[in-house]
């Protein structure tokens, strides 16, 4: 499967999957995942409680679960994918979202390449609102900023901006015309 790039046909133009790669991010998750192992190894296999108010052990197993293979696993699997096709920009952010959402070319009123901040103007990475609209960005600062005709903003994060930019451009002028 391509991670990004042109595919000129009848459906897609351009194509780009993220995933969260910071070596900080799994830094977090490791850490906390070794913590949540290594509690529930010397409190369930050799029976030594820890600290002066330990958890249960049916508590201690379930946050081993979630923190020590669901979150890693879902973190692993965050992906987020955005094509241009013919109709439209397609964007989805597995797994919290099952189905690509569409945003029409007829929506759009402009778009640019820009430089963001995802800490001060979106709070974060990940599918945000702040002050400048909504985003959906795993990485770096980089993206397409859209503004739609009835005022509302999206930015989409990507590593690829001028390919997007370009996806979106052929796309958009053409809109109808099965040019794209």
């Amino acid at each position: 499967m391509e991670k990004w790039g042109w595919t000129k046909g009848n459906t897609r133009i351009f194509r780009e999957e993220q995933r969260f790669r910071q070596t900080w991010v799994w830094v977090l998750i490791v850490i906390t995942s070794v913590i949540v192992w290594s509690s529930t190894i010397q409190q369930i296999l050799f029976n030594n409680p820890i600290g002066n108010k330990p958890v249960t052990d049916s508590a201690i197993i379930i946050l081993w679960i979630i923190f020590g293979i669901f979150f890693p696993i879902f973190f692993y699997k965050l992906k987020l994918t955005t094509e241009v096709r013919k109709k439209g920009i397609y964007i989805r952010f597995f797994p919290l979202q099952l189905k690509f959402k569409r945003i029409g070319f007829e929506r759009l009123k402009k778009y640019e390449i820009r430089t963001y901040n995802p800490i001060l103007e979106y709070g974060g990475w990940g599918i945000r609102h702040g002050f400048k609209g909504k985003a959906y960005n795993v990485s770096g600062n980089l993206g397409i900023q859209m503004e739609f005709k009835n005022g509302k903003r999206l930015l989409i994060g990507s590593q690829k901006p001028e390919d997007f930019y370009r996806g979106i451009k052929d796309c958009f002028k053409n809109a109808g015309k099965d040019l794209c």
